[in-house]
């Protein structure tokens, strides 16, 4: 990028990052207490094991402080507070904090396969101020001894482990939350534009690709009030990726309207303005073809400098043929500004009572994402074979694997009365397992014996 002060690069793009991954561990849950109470003249005084308290979650905050994912830059591991163990005297352990994660608004939230660190699952789009979205969740505490007491087991000897903590590897995708976007060329006068309209600084200069990052200002008429992105210049193939395009088309989807800008001088290559705006349609449309039907506006700026004004006929021709409206501005001098402004902001909030409206007639995706479970699972486990042997997985018999001490022959024998009621038994002998055969679950095996009737133990536990 010849012309370009290094010193001024690197400083800018240190300051702004929109794309990070980074890897959270939930708090893993505490150990439930195996304790029975021992006081003078109370002989069998019964169990009192406290329960484990449970991990700590891993929470992103939407925070409208925050303008990048800077914050994840250089740190990418992040864990949540562990639960604290049961202890005797039915004294439970504390549960673990959650650690809170901010990001900006407009922060896109993906799961990655942690070999290929591909995106696997959507998990949320933090898009309004102070939403949250739970992406590790915390183990769950064992049980104290306590809880496994039924009318033939007076005095369990054993308790549950803690749950393991949720880890995973997540994308932090920002995308700015603006509601106009200008696009154009490089060198079209965006930056100067933006700062023409608002509050915004962002550096300029007379050299190509003088911006390395979009800005956002913030646009106040006696009217409208609403913000204003500076996107990086575009250029023709930026949709396969040429260019910086992939790194800042994303930006251009939250906005409501999208603003072309061309340059009416030509600059110093001579450019056709007419033909530029029709090389950021095609890259729009071929990016994201509902950008397409978003209302559009076209702006041909420095109408300030000589002999623009043949130029200037033929782009407004070429944004009437559109049905797009059309200013003619100057930067610079401020000419054909306000006009600008105040038609944008009639355009933005038209477009604001529209989205509000489609809010309200349908449910929050973020709620979709998010309700939390209310029942078991309808499903409690799967089975399949593999190899030789078969292969148990379901979220509820994976948890009570973690959770039994398997030093503990009381604790392995109420886990297999568990595995029974649910079904597991009966559920390999009708796919034709036999005696002897390996079953696995997770990464414990054990040798399949057939269904066991249910003693008096079957009852489901507290």
């Amino acid at each position: 990028m010849a012309g370009v002060p290094q010193g001024e690069e690197v400083s800018e793009l240190a300051d702004f990052t929109d794309r990070v991954h980074i890897h959270v561990k939930a708090g893993d849950g505490g150990a439930g207490c195996l304790s029975f109470r021992r006081e003078a003249h109370v002989p069998k005084g019964g169990p009192d094991g406290g329960d484990g308290g449970d991990g700590g979650s891993v929470v992103l905050v939407a925070d409208p402080q925050k303008s990048s994912l800077v914050d994840y830059r250089y740190k990418h591991h992040f864990s949540a507070e562990r639960g604290t163990h049961g202890q005797g005297a039915r004294k439970h352990g504390k549960d673990g904090e959650d650690l809170i994660l901010p990001v900006p608004l407009g922060t896109q939230v993906r799961a990655l396969d942690a070999q290929t660190m591909e995106p696997i699952a959507e998990l949320g789009d933090l898009t309004r101020a102070g939403e949250r979205l739970v992406v590790a969740r915390g183990g769950r505490g064992g049980y104290g001894n306590p809880h496994f007491v039924t009318s033939v087991r007076r005095a369990p000897a054993f308790a549950e482990r803690g749950e393991p903590g949720k880890e995973l590897w997540i994308e932090l995708e920002m995308k700015l939350m603006a509601d106009a976007a200008l696009v154009g060329m490089p060198s079209v006068g965006k930056s100067s534009l933006v700062a023409a309209m608002s509050n915004a600084r962002p550096k300029v200069a007379s050299y190509p690709f003088t911006t390395l990052i979009p800005s956002l200002g913030a646009v106040r008429t006696d009217d409208y009030d609403y913000v204003v992105a500076d996107v990086p210049g575009l250029i023709e193939g930026a949709a396969e990726g040429r260019g910086l395009g992939h790194d800042f088309l994303r930006h251009i989807e939250r906005c409501s309207v999208v603003v072309h800008v061309v340059d009416a001088t030509g600059d110093f290559e001579g450019r056709d303005p007419v033909e530029d705006l029709a090389i950021i349609d095609s890259e729009l449309a071929t990016y994201d073809p509902e950008l397409a039907l978003r209302p559009q506006v076209v702006v041909a700026n420095k109408v300030d400098m000589p002999a623009t004004e043949e130029a200037v006929a033929r782009v407004k021709a070429r944004a009437e043929e559109l049905e797009r409206p059309f200013f003619a501005v100057s930067a610079l001098t401020g000419e054909g500004v306000g006009p600008l402004k105040q038609a944008l902001g009639a355009l933005v909030f038209e477009e604001r009572a529209l989205r509000a409206q489609a809010l309200a007639d349908e449910e929050s995706p973020y709620e979709k994402v998010w309700r939390g479970a209310t029942k078991r699972d309808e499903v409690p486990f799967t089975l399949e074979r593999e190899g030789e042997g078969w292969r148990l997985s379901g979220e509820t018999i994976e948890r009570w694997v973690v959770q039994t001490d398997w030093d503990n022959e009381e604790a392995v024998a109420y886990l297999q009365s568990r595995f029974a009621r649910i079904g597991v038994d009966d559920a390999l002998a009708e796919a034709g397992a036999q005696d002897g055969d390996e079953v696995r679950i997770l990464e414990v095996a054990f040798d399949y014996v057939g269904p066991v009737e249910l003693g008096p133990e079957g009852e489901e536990d507290a």
